[in-house]
């Protein structure tokens, strides 16, 4: 049995004091991460369509609050996703076993800059993620940069958040293959949880959104609207 969606959007990075954890996270990915206020209006957006959703907004998007989580019917997470390539690991790799690939792509939450989040550190790993309790979760939508990628490994098909997001349970997953736009991509996931609620099949409903967006002319150029993808059940939602 499902429980209620489950929206994370607009996690505020730097909600903690800076603790010693915060070095190792920070030698791995190297970066600040900035806030992201596009993601806010984009899950009011989406709770207008779903409004028994429970959002987990600000310093309440931690990545424990997420661990927590137990089957939502959907799981939409709005926030900086990472994939590292192999010339970012030079200097790290040795010391914090980065040459995993489940340890190579994530998302990040609310604390991140500072190392806390919740009883984490605030960066959650692929391999974190695989642990997620996602059994009967119909739909997650991971709404960040570069969330599809991942190493391709003879006979292990492809690591990173698509591989460890299946392994928790979720029957679809929809991400994204390179940066995108804040405001392009709040219009594209309004029109598809629009769509998805008018009883359309998850990979047409993302399709169509995209198409609308295309019709935009300040969003004409593929960048805005080619980025996401849809893997897994193509069906529409069962209630």
């Amino acid at each position: 049995r499902t429980t209620a969606p489950v929206v994370l959007a607009n996690p505020e990075f730097d909600d903690a004091p800076r603790s010693a954890s915060a070095a190792g996270a920070r030698s791995i990915l190297g970066t600040h991460f900035e806030s992201l206020p596009g993601t806010a209006a984009e899950a009011d957006g989406i709770r207008q369509l779903l409004p028994d959703a429970t959002l987990l907004a600000r310093e309440r998007a931690t990545e424990t609050a997420l661990k927590n989580v137990t089957s939502p019917r959907i799981l939409h997470i709005a926030t900086h996703g990472f994939f590292l390539e192999d010339q970012d690991l030079a200097s790290s790799a040795a010391d914090t076993g980065a040459e995993d690939p489940m340890l190579r792509s994530g998302l990040v939450f609310a604390g991140a800059n500072a190392g806390r989040s919740g009883t984490d550190d605030g960066v959650m790993t692929a391999l974190e993620a695989a642990a997620l309790g996602l059994s009967g979760t119909q739909l997650v939508v991971l709404s960040a940069c570069e969330t599809g990628l991942g190493d391709i490994r003879t006979g292990e098909g492809v690591f990173g958040l698509r591989r460890a997001f299946m392994a928790a349970g979720a029957e679809t997953l929809v991400m994204s293959l390179w940066r995108v736009d804040d405001d392009a991509t709040r219009q594209l996931m309004v029109e598809f949880y629009r769509r998805l609620e008018r009883g359309e099949g998850r990979a047409e409903a993302l399709r169509q959104a995209a198409l609308t967006l295309m019709r935009d002319p300040a969003h004409a150029h593929p960048s805005y609207w080619a980025s996401f993808i849809s893997t897994g059940n193509a069906a529409r939602l069962r209630p």
